[in-house]
């Protein structure tokens, strides 16, 4: 009984012969062709699409990502660059004005001390309070100017009387005489000099009279 339950496997077999029995003709062996391209390997057939033929979408997203984040880092950094200038541009001019604004309170003051020097009457404590004053007004950049001498700068100098020049020189007005010292913080001018102004004349007056082309001798 299990002899009979037992059912034997279909023999199967391929025909590799290159010549058919019945025709006679050289033939294709279909089996042959296609157990050679079984066992070919894959890449001496058609190649498989893969990264290496074509960019893959997914990498191409990230580089795409890539780029954006990277040209808004930029933008950013640019962005923080300005306003890091502008922050110390503003600083620096609030330290400046407030400097100029303290120091010009104080003007009328240095005016009193510088008056009582040329008076003789600064002395003592007096003086004392005074150097220390102009130490701290010293240490915030307040520089005086205009001294006799100097060339005239309209930007620098006020000038409230002209004096004629005695002697000969070269034609430009200088400073005669300084009524008013000149105070100035950094490129800031805190007031101009009040001063007196000398226009000297140009050098040599005419030519003589003996000058000239020489004279053939009789």
């Amino acid at each position: 009984m299990a002899d009979e339950q037992k059912q034997e496997e279909p023999v199967t077999f391929s025909d590799r012969r290159k010549v058919d029995p019945e025709t006679g003709e050289v033939r294709t062996d279909a089996t042959t062709t296609g157990a050679a391209d079984a066992a070919a390997p894959a890449g001496d057939g058609e190649q498989v699409a893969g990264p290496a033929d074509g960019e893959d979408p997914e990498v191409e997203k990230l580089r795409s990502e890539a780029a954006e984040r990277t040209a808004d880092l930029q933008r950013v950094s640019a962005e923080y660059a300005n306003y890091r200038r502008r922050a110390d541009r503003d600083r620096e001019q609030a330290r400046v004005d407030a400097k100029v604004s303290f120091a010009g309170d104080l003007l009328v003051v240095l005016d009193d001390f510088e008056r009582a020097e040329q008076h003789g009457d600064l002395t003592g404590a007096f003086k004392a309070a005074a150097d220390k004053v102009t130490a701290v007004l010293t240490k915030l950049g307040l520089e005086p100017f205009g001294a006799e001498g100097e060339s005239f700068d309209p930007q620098l100098h006020e000038a409230v009387q002209h004096e004629p020049a005695e002697g000969s020189g070269p034609t430009v007005t200088v400073l005669s005489t300084v009524l008013r010292r000149g105070y100035r913080i950094s490129d800031r001018v805190l007031r101009p000099a009040m001063v007196t102004v000398q226009d000297r004349p140009e050098a040599g007056g005419g030519a003589d009279a003996g000058d000239g082309e020489p004279q053939n001798p009789a």
